[in-house]
């Protein structure tokens, strides 16, 4: 009994805390706190459990009529790592769809449902509601700003943003007010709840903060926050790719790699739209869509069983049942956030808090779902189950623990970068990779740290360099090279991993043998992932011009206007190249171009250089037999690496630092 109350107890605690739940410890405050918090929070039921069992000597729980549709989904993204997934072990923490995620909220689920009741469910629902009137009143005061004019520390300047919310960013609040809002007004459409006091202040103040939320969505730029969404047309491309391959239709792409599945099938027009910058996007615009695309269509038929499963146990409920209305509104928008809105933890999170609100209310039908199992007689049983549960609660803990210390090292890092202190940041970043080795972005950060450090010597000792400065820049050299090939190594699907490691190589073109050859390569791998992009080809032939490989640097430019005809770097860097190949003709239609695409009020020094140059190329056309100057662009330039050491004699790597070299 206990136990059972101590159970119940840390259910309460998560309902409520969740939604309030947020640590500037990590760089991203808000789902990555809230997933570990629940994380941890069913350990410790895992672990009561456990004690339960040993000490009781019997197993029992409860059947619901969503646990096969709910296990069905924890297998289909089980399958997609084992089988498809690049990078695994960050695929266990992806905060968006990642097994850890997933497993910690079927526990949740199924500890909810185990002493369900209409009563118990009354009590988790106002919980809830209460935890979201303090969200709304906490959103609706920093709305008007009051911190603005407080000198805060760094790891506390969120609270000078007018959008702040312990939730997170406003599409995850909106959904999360939208929520409670459609619960509170379906109580009131059945009568409910018409004389509770607190009906039409909750009403009132979640409505506020709500529209408030909506606006922060739609004009983020007036709150300071910033919401890119991906675009639908991408979106739907991908998911309808993983179609044309009988394997991938199955298992998808794997979790956490929509992002390489996005930058390769999206097509020209979307260099036209404002995000083309962008290469990709981590998630799609679709939680259905970006299921489908990320565990196939075994994922999709997971968790169609489970909405069939929920519309099914609604229509089991009683028409007279009060709650019935209230339960067909909860359910149909959160299944509509789950098909039109992006992937997020908090929708995951009200769907399996609706999923318990349904089989609460409908409980009594599902009284002869009580299973029980007496294994008294059976000590190597009972023991060896309640061993296996307390060792895994040892484990998962230890590896969450070290994987949460990694994130909170790498805020501590973004912390010394803004201080301007390289050493808090070298030491922090190489803890984080420490720890927990297989997250990408901390290899990619740690790379061009060390790429930072040995810019930072070479530039500063100039071209006298001693011994040990030399070794000095080997190694951090080589550190940038190792830690940019890990992350290659942990997805070399991805375009971003070897656009880093091209980045690397190329800024080390002056001081190291062989330097350009891997640059090359490495751009070329980056184009072959996402062949639609016009930097990667505007870098590369970038690193043509300066090996003064001008027929090639040409080619380069040429597919990067030919991408984005509007661009006009893409212009400018051909016109150069053009004129060093001494194309006169071309490179004098391209800088027209140039001037047609800058804006003269804005950009006055770049136009007016531009307009200076057309006129030296327009001189060349009928003196073609004229030597060429050497060109010298400004503001306008061709892209170069920043501050790249010069050293003579160049410094030879190791053939391991080659991209190819495994």
């Amino acid at each position: 009994m206990l136990m059972n109350k101590l159970k119940n107890l840390i259910t309460l605690a998560l309902v409520f805390l969740l939604p309030l739940f947020f640590l500037p410890l990590t760089q991203e405050y808000f789902i990555i706190n809230k997933i570990y918090l629940l994380s941890f929070g069913v350990l410790l039921l895992l672990l009561v459990s456990a004690i339960q069992l040993i000490a009781g000597r019997r197993i029992s729980w409860r059947r619901s009529p969503f646990d096969t549709g709910l296990t069905f989904v924890l297998i289909s993204e089980i399958i997609s790592i084992i089988v498809v997934t690049p990078n695994k072990i960050e695929a266990l923490l992806n905060s968006y769809f990642g097994l850890a995620m997933t497993l910690a909220l079927l526990i949740f689920y199924f500890a909810l449902s185990q002493s369900a009741s209409k009563k118990s469910a009354e009590t988790h629902l106002m919980l809830l509601q209460w935890s979201g009137f303090i969200v709304a009143v906490v959103t609706i005061i920093f709305f008007f700003n009051p911190f603005k004019n407080i000198a805060f520390p760094t790891q506390f300047q969120f609270l000078k943003f007018s959008s702040f919310s312990p939730i997170g960013n406003p599409l995850d609040l909106a959904i999360f007010l939208g929520f409670l809002l459609v619960l509170q007004l379906s109580s009131v459409l059945t009568k409910k709840r018409a004389g509770s006091p607190f009906m039409f202040v909750f009403l009132i103040v979640f409505t506020f903060s709500l529209i408030n939320s909506i606006y922060g969505v739609i004009k983020p730029e007036s709150l300071g926050q910033s919401i890119l969404f991906t675009p639908l047309r991408q979106s739907w491309f991908a998911a309808v790719e993983i179609l044309k391959n009988p394997f991938s239709a199955i298992f998808g792409v794997g979790i956490g790699n929509f992002a390489s599945l996005f930058a390769l099938v999206k097509d020209v027009s979307y260099n036209q739209s404002s995000l083309w910058q962008i290469g990709s996007f981590n998630i799609s615009r679709s939680a259905l869509l970006h299921v489908i695309t990320e565990t196939g269509l075994l994922g999709l038929a997971a968790f169609g069983i489970l909405f069939y499963s929920v519309l099914n146990a609604l229509g089991k409920i009683s028409k007279d049942d009060p709650e019935r209305t209230m339960l067909f509104f909860a359910a149909g928008y959160v299944i509509l956030a789950f098909i039109f809105l992006p992937p997020s933890f908090i929708t995951f999170f009200l769907l399996v808090f609706t999923l318990y609100l349904v089989f609460a209310t409908n409980h009594l039908q599902y009284e002869g779902s009580k299973q029980e199992l007496d294994l008294t007689n059976l000590m190597p049983v009972y023991f060896g189950i309640g061993l296996f549960l307390i060792a895994f609660v040892i484990g998962a803990g230890y590896f969450l623990g070290r994987s949460y210390l990694a994130e909170y090292s790498f805020k501590k890092s973004v912390e010394g970068y803004l201080k301007n202190n390289i050493v808090e940041v070298y030491n922090n970043q190489r803890t984080a990779t420490i720890l927990n080795p297989y997250i990408e972005r901390f290899h990619t950060n740690f790379s061009q740290t060390n790429l930072l450090i040995a810019n930072n010597i070479a530039t500063n000792a100039g071209k006298k360099l001693n011994d040990q400065q030399k070794q000095t820049i080997v190694q951090a050299i080589q550190a940038a090279i190792n830690e940019s090939k890990i992350a290659v190594t942990l997805n070399p699907q991805k375009a971003t991993n070897w656009e880093n490691l091209a980045t690397v190589y190329r800024n080390i073109l002056n001081a190291v043998q062989a330097a350009d050859a891997w640059t090359i390569s490495s751009y070329q791998r980056a184009i072959q992932l996402d062949p639609v992009n016009p930097i990667y080809r505007l870098n590369l032939g970038g690193v043509y011009y300066s090996l003064q490989k001008y027929n090639d640097a040409a080619n380069l430019f040429a597919q990067a206007v030919s991408l984005k005809a509007d661009w006009p770097n893409a212009h400018y860097n051909l016109a150069w190249a053009s004129y060093q190949t001494k194309n006169y003709q071309q490179a004098a239609s391209e800088m027209q171009n140039v001037l047609k695409l800058l804006d003269k009020k804005q950009n006055p020094k770049d136009y007016a250089k531009a307009q200076k140059e057309l006129e030296q190329f327009k001189s060349q056309i009928p003196q073609e037999s004229q030597a060429t100057p050497e060109a010298k662009p400004g503001n306008l330039q061709l892209p170069s690496a920043p501050q790249q050491p010069q050293i003579s004699p160049k410094l030879q790597l190791p053939k391991e630092a080659s991209p190819e070299a495994k």
